[in-house]
């Protein structure tokens, strides 16, 4: 009996050894990559490192519509249909808050890109096809007056 004791006792001890002794070691590893991961990002990234004080939003456009004084861009989020005017003189003036990008053929899809700097509206790209045959492009009636959509709009907020 006391050898069938002796014998369990032992191969507990060979077993369970040589497994806690592996987990002890993969806790280190972890904790050595851990700090190497910490030191790979801060190899990676220059002393004098800054985060862009800009970021943007870029929504698909559904339509956009020519008008007189400006283009008016249908854009969706979630469930709803927004819509948002940008006023022509944007593009004309040489330090103008938009530019408008043409796309060719591809499968690229129109897309409004908002530029914010230190939080606040800097600047659009507008990003078309070229072809005013393309589905995003509409037409706007003659007969419709829309002029005071597009007065004293500074910057552009969409209903996100």
């Amino acid at each position: 009996m006391k050898k069938v004791f002796l014998a369990a006792l032992l191969g507990l001890l060979i077993y369970a050894v040589p497994t806690l002794s592996a987990q002890q070691t993969a806790q280190q590893g972890s904790a050595n990559q851990q700090g190497s991961s910490d030191q790979q990002k801060s190899a990676s990234q220059p002393k004098n490192y800054k985060e862009s004080e800009y970021y943007y939003v870029n929504v698909p456009i559904e339509k956009i519509f020519y008008y007189k004084n400006g283009y008016i861009v249908l854009y969706q989020q979630g469930y709803h249909l927004n819509r948002t005017y940008i006023p022509m003189e944007w593009f004309t003036v040489p330090t103008g808050k938009a530019d408008m990008i043409t796309l060719g053929t591809g499968s690229s899809w129109p897309s409004l890109t908002i530029y914010y700097k230190d939080g606040e509206f800097d600047h659009i790209r507008l990003y078309v096809r070229k072809s005013r045959a393309h589905e995003t492009w509409g037409m706007v009636p003659l007969n419709v007056d829309l002029d005071s959509y597009f007065q004293n709009i500074n910057e552009i907020k969409l209903e996100l």
